[in-house]
């Protein structure tokens, strides 16, 4: 019996010194926490640690070569990055204002002539060209006008510019161009409008030869190119239309 009661008094002994141990541990983990807790309020402090360092992009090489265009028909050129500087609003000058306040009544007339080749032409050919100077010269005057205002100009800046208009047709002979019917219509079609194109070719030209602004240069030189083709396939149409007429 005494054997049984010494063991059953060991057991429990060693129980509550486990107890004990677990109860140690515990109040050991809290007093870590409340010392490293700076305030009540505050989170624990973080650990410090050294970050990461951060690769950053390389600086653009400043000698770097810029290709720099050159005006129509000149070569472009380099050079370094750090000696260029950001492209100003390109110049005009009065033959570039001229140029544009010029055509735009000048393209005006055109669309008036061309309207009336679908009911007063015979020919088919030139009732195509005259659809595409239509479908050409109409947007053209949106885009003239908006180099205007976009340079807080208008179609009058400059002065009245209709008496250096090459090309332009009286009122007695769009008269007799509106009376015109069938083959004589087309004649007279033919030879007004190239008159005119051809006004508009050498306005164009001045343009190229005196103007300073890039955009109002690539519209003479539209005009050139394309009304000289377009006087060349008139003329080939009526040609092509006499021939078969005469057949």
């Amino acid at each position: 019996m005494l054997g049984a009661r010494i063991r059953e008094l060991l057991r429990r002994s060693r129980r509550w010194v486990l107890i004990e141990l677990v109860v140690l541990a515990v109040l050991v983990v809290g007093a870590t926490l409340v010392l490293g807790w700076p305030d009540g309020d505050s989170e624990p402090a973080a650990t410090t640690r050294t970050p990461a360092p951060i690769e950053l992009p390389a600086n653009p090489d400043a000698t770097a070569p810029v290709l720099m265009p050159g005006r129509p028909g000149e070569p472009a050129t380099s050079l370094p990055a750090n000696e260029t500087s950001a492209l100003p609003r390109p110049p005009y000058n009065n033959a570039d204002v001229r140029f544009v306040a010029m055509m735009i009544p000048h393209h005006e007339q055109a669309l008036v002539m061309a309207r009336l080749a679908p009911e007063r032409g015979e020919n088919p050919q030139l009732k195509t060209i005259a659809d595409r100077i239509l479908a050409a010269q109409g947007p053209e005057i949106k885009v003239l006008e908006a180099w205007l205002a976009d340079r807080g100009l208008d179609r009058d800046s400059g002065g009245d510019h209709r008496h250096e208009m090459s090309g332009m047709q009286s009122a007695a002979a769009l008269n007799r161009l509106t009376a015109a019917r069938g083959a004589e219509f087309d004649r007279l079609f033919v030879d007004m409008m190239s008159d005119h194109h051809q006004g508009a070719i050498d306005m164009g030209k001045e343009a190229l030869t005196l103007g300073s602004d890039v955009t109002v240069n690539e519209m003479a030189g539209s005009v050139v190119v394309e009304q000289g083709v377009e006087i060349n396939r008139m003329r080939e149409a009526l040609a092509q239309g006499t021939v078969g007429g005469g057949r």
